[in-house]
């Protein structure tokens, strides 16, 4: 698999070593975080990774991300899928990012490589949700294109369609 690359991000895929040092706790060797990384909702992310890893394998390029800031290679959040595409060609994503990172735009800028990455794999749509109290991370779902399709007691859902992946038309 290939990193995902932004003008200021590295979104590198996630291997089994590495999500088994993100639900530890523990940086690798040589493998710098930021401060609050990794968080439970990131630790628990990774178990999700390493289990559908046993059942299924690999998922390949639907896989769990970190995010790196490409001037000092500082690990400041995780991005990436629930799983391998279902049979519509969908997928669901998710992203994070250190509380000392918000607000400078690196959700934004993660959320476009996976949304455009998807495109280029051929998915039909990408779902993705948010806490009802999380307006920030509705507006980067809203400018990223993604639409609120549905909202519950707990969460708001969004998703993004395309009636062709790219290179197609």
């Amino acid at each position: 698999m290939t990193d995902l690359v932004t003008p200021r991000l590295l979104l590198r895929p996630m291997t089994v070593a590495d999500a088994e040092q993100v639900a530890a706790g523990r940086p690798a060797d040589g493998v710098r975080w930021a401060p609050g990384y990794p968080w439970p909702g990131e630790m628990a992310a990774a178990t999700r990774f390493l289990e559908t890893c046993t059942a299924t394998g690999d998922p390949g390029p639907f896989a769990n991300y970190g995010i790196r800031r490409r001037e000092d290679g500082l690990v400041i959040g995780g991005a990436g899928f629930h799983g391998a595409p279902d049979e519509k060609r969908h997928v669901t994503i998710g992203y994070g990012l250190v509380e000392s990172v918000r607000g400078m735009g690196y959700a934004s800028e993660a959320l476009r490589a996976l949304l455009r990455f998807s495109r280029e794999q051929g998915i039909a749509c990408v779902h993705g949700d948010t806490d009802l109290d999380n307006i920030a991370s509705q507006r980067v779902m809203t400018a990223a294109g993604m639409r609120l399709v549905k909202e519950d007691a707990l969460l708001k859902h969004y998703r993004i369609d395309w009636d062709r992946p790219t290179g197609s038309e």
